[in-house]
């Protein structure tokens, strides 16, 4: 690799890590996927020895900086980039969905442009839990059939990603099928989450020989992400519609999650707007926005349902299981839910407010019958999304 032999003040031996991916654009999923990829290989650097310096590409890099703690260069600035891959030993690529052309022609290029740069000079490379497609160019197989055959480590998100990857030519038996590494972001550190604080004080209130309090609980909270899909606003003005019908059959309080800003906030307000008076027993707000992933995270935390277009939304939930219906705009929300044993309640073409509402209210009245079902799954999922860090520091060292 060229630049192995570097130890810290402690001893631990170093290495220093790209990692290329949708950073910096204040996207809450993406952003996850950055902070969980970051944890895991400090931790798992950790038991293997090293202490891994990750040098993030991003189009932010002061903020990035601040947000992280950690080195950051330029995503689009050359130069800058190969400096730091020339310095590193190796680089990351993901996780998320970077190799896909549904969202513009330039994604694939790009990433497999770094991933290749960093080939060229002699690094390794290594596909980071990456969610691939949808390609509707054929011309671009080749670009990632090239980089992922000479990738030292490849891990995907879904049986789906695998499968394409098989189909462009990428050998199967060197494709690792993992989680979404979000699945094993941590609250922060402070927190404690609502349904652990309340077992907690219940607990403490029967040491005392206290009787637990008794009365009407408070309105439910139902965390819910959409975004801009549909041009013509039709698939938001279903959800609207279904949450309207849920919110006047039962007193509810719908908090809006904005994961990408500014136009998950724009969503949400227009959906707001369409709900119009939902009769008092109910309310719909805004969470405000913020930047840091765990206080999101810790935001779903306290919801005791979730209506997810967001894929990391979704995946947020599954982390702190929170039971969740899903809104499908891409076949990416339908592999993450069929991996808990889930179907989407609706898509972006289609959303009956009746089976939303039966959905919901099954969720709010019979929460543990929801976690019995889909908690094993949810545990395996936490406990494999360390792997791929667990390898990449294994070929480091």
């Amino acid at each position: 690799m060229g630049t192995t032999n570097r130890t810290d003040e402690t001893g631990l031996q170093v290495r220093r890590i790209v990692i290329s991916g949708y950073y910096g654009f204040r996207n809450s999923g993406d952003e996850a996927v950055l902070k969980s990829i970051l944890f895991a290989l400090e931790e798992e650097g950790a038991k293997q020895g090293l202490r891994i310096v990750p040098i993030v590409l991003t189009v932010d890099p002061a903020w990035t900086t601040e947000m992280y703690g950690v080195e950051a260069v330029h995503r689009m600035k050359l130069g800058e980039i190969v400096r730091a891959i020339r310095s590193s030993d190796g680089l990351i690529s993901g996780g998320g969905s970077l190799l896909q052309d549904a969202t513009g022609v330039k994604s694939i290029p790009y990433y497999t442009g770094v991933m290749k740069l960093a080939q060229l000079l002699g690094k390794p490379t290594f596909a980071y839990a990456q969610g691939i497609g949808p390609v509707n160019r054929r011309w671009m197989d080749r670009l990632i059939r090239g980089v992922m055959r000479r990738s030292a480590y490849v891990s995907v998100r879904d049986a789906e990603s695998a499968a394409l990857l098989g189909r462009i030519g990428v050998p199967r038996d060197r494709i690792n099928v993992v989680p979404d590494p979000v699945m094993a972001l941590p609250l922060p550190a402070a927190a404690t989450p609502p349904h652990v604080r309340a077992a907690e004080e219940t607990a403490a209130a029967a040491a005392a020989g206290e009787a637990a309090a008794v009365g009407t609980p408070a309105q439910p909270v139902i965390g819910v992400s959409l975004r801009h899909w549909r041009k013509d606003s039709a698939d938001l003005a279903r959800a609207a519609d279904a949450l309207g019908a849920l919110a006047r059959s039962r007193a509810v309080r719908l908090r809006f999650l904005p994961f990408h800003t500014p136009s998950d906030a724009e969503a949400s307000r227009w959906v707001i707007e369409r709900l119009g008076d939902l009769g008092g027993a109910s309310v719909a707000e805004i969470a405000e926005a913020c930047d840091d992933p765990q206080q999101m995270l810790l935001e779903v935390s306290r919801c005791d349902a979730l209506f997810g277009m967001r894929l990391h939304a979704l995946i947020y939930a599954a982390n702190q299981s929170v039971p969740m219906v899903g809104l499908s705009y891409d076949p990416k929300i339908d592999q993450f839910l069929n991996r808990l044993g889930l179907t989407p309640v609706g898509t972006t073409e289609a959303l009956d407010s009746a089976a939303f509402v039966a959905s919901i209210s099954k969720l709010l009245d019979d929460p543990a019958a929801w976690l019995a079902k889909h908690q094993a799954a949810i545990a395996q999922l936490k406990q494999e999304a360390r792997g791929p860090a667990k390898q990449i520091a294994s070929i480091l060292r």
